[in-house]
């Protein structure tokens, strides 16, 4: 009967666009705490909602990509010929066969070499910054409507990949899993978050944490989402991500669960999360 209620709640609702494009890097330096779901379904759910979503993967795993039903063979223009080639996002970027108004710039293996690439270039953490800003120019150019977010959907860990990222981002979403080591590393994380600010990009804030794999059937969880709020109790969303063997089994048929069972309650949880940034980015 609730996920009825909440059902009903989310047709109802109407989510307003954000007064200028929200541009989150979504970040963990541990693995397995899903960003990738995070990216994709938020995406989706915000797309669904009536937003205008590019999906920017960062990541040269490409799982964002599968997720969206994307290609990225290596013969792929992706987001490695933006970074290091400089080609424009606007020759990169496809359509997602998700639903309409979502946009993805696909990665391709191609990338675990952008590392070392990048190193000895001129201005190498504000490439994927510029791309951005170029990609919103052209589609202003090209007459069409201005994106409402950008999701930069990054590889686990702190290299030029994630710095461009969050040298090109406005905001930082943390997804933190339910369990044991949840807050391990996130100092670190947040630690380098600050380094960014103050080197790099001041704009940069960590509007949003997000708990992921949440099981209400154990204690552990609940310990774990209470301490997580306790220490940052206006970041975190009210919405939790439950763990769901829907959620996983979406990416393997290149769809997000949105998609793949959208009466599942990981659709749902998604669906409120995407509701719940827009309001808290409307209302800030």
């Amino acid at each position: 009967m609730e996920e009825n209620q909440r059902r009903e709640r989310l047709q109802n609702l109407n989510v307003r666009s954000p007064e200028r494009t929200r541009i989150f890097t979504i970040s963990n330096q541990k693995g397995g705490v899903g960003k990738t779901s995070t990216s994709v379904n938020l995406a989706v759910a915000l797309a669904k909602h009536g937003q205008n979503v590019l999906v920017i993967d960062n990541d040269p795993q490409g799982n964002a990509s599968t997720a969206l039903g994307v290609p990225h063979t290596t013969e792929v223009d992706s987001t490695y010929d933006v970074l290091v080639d400089e080609m424009p996002l606007n020759d990169v970027v496809v359509a997602s066969p998700e639903t309409d108004r979502l946009f993805v710039a696909p990665a391709t293996i191609d990338l675990a070499g952008a590392e070392i690439e990048l190193v000895s270039m001129v201005a190498r953490e504000q490439r994927l910054s510029r791309a951005i800003a170029q990609y919103q120019k052209d589609r202003e150019a090209a007459g069409l409507e201005r994106l409402d977010y950008v999701f930069i959907d990054c590889p686990p860990s702190l290299g030029l990949l994630t710095i461009n990222a969050f040298v090109a981002a406005t905001e930082v979403l943390i997804p933190i899993q339910c369990e044991y080591y949840a807050l391990e590393g996130l100092s670190q994380l947040l630690n380098n978050i600050t380094m960014i600010q103050k080197h790099l990009n001041p704009e940069l804030e960590v509007s949003t944490i997000m708990m992921t794999m949440y099981d209400g059937r154990t204690n552990l969880a609940s310990q774990v989402a209470e301490e997580v709020r306790s220490h940052f109790p206006e970041k975190v969303l009210q919405t939790m991500i439950p763990r769901s063997v829907r959620i996983s089994e979406a990416p393997s048929y290149q769809q997000s669960v949105i998609t793949y069972d959208p009466q599942s309650t990981g659709a749902l949880a998604y669906l409120e999360a995407a509701a719940e940034i827009a309001e808290r980015g409307a209302s800030s």
